[in-house]
């Protein structure tokens, strides 16, 4: 009984016989649709990721300079986040003296 299952798969594959071309282009229309239906899947809309990547820059840049200060400035991490820290700083830079 088995052969026989066998037999009549074989005969249902093998029952309309393709070219080669046909193949290719039955092929192709299968990747196209798959291909249109993985584009159209977007688990995050555009706006969503740019406002992600701008967060993600904000708190690389926080942290860097929490960093930078603590460690290099021998100050405290939280003394950057202080707006007379960044005042003093840009001062230093246009060479305004503090009497």
């Amino acid at each position: 009984m088995t052969n026989n299952m066998k037999d009549n798969t074989t005969q249902r594959r093998t029952s309309k016989p393709r070219t080669r071309k046909e193949a290719k282009i039955e092929r192709e229309v299968r990747e196209e649709v798959s291909m249109r239906w993985w584009s159209k899947l977007r688990l995050f809309p555009m706006g969503i990721r740019i406002l992600v990547v701008l967060i993600l820059i904000v708190i690389a840049a926080v942290s860097g300079a929490m960093i930078g200060y603590s460690v290099m400035g021998e100050g405290d991490a939280i003394d950057v986040l202080k707006i007379s820290t960044w005042r003093h700083i840009f001062d230093i830079m246009n060479g305004v003296v503090d009497k």
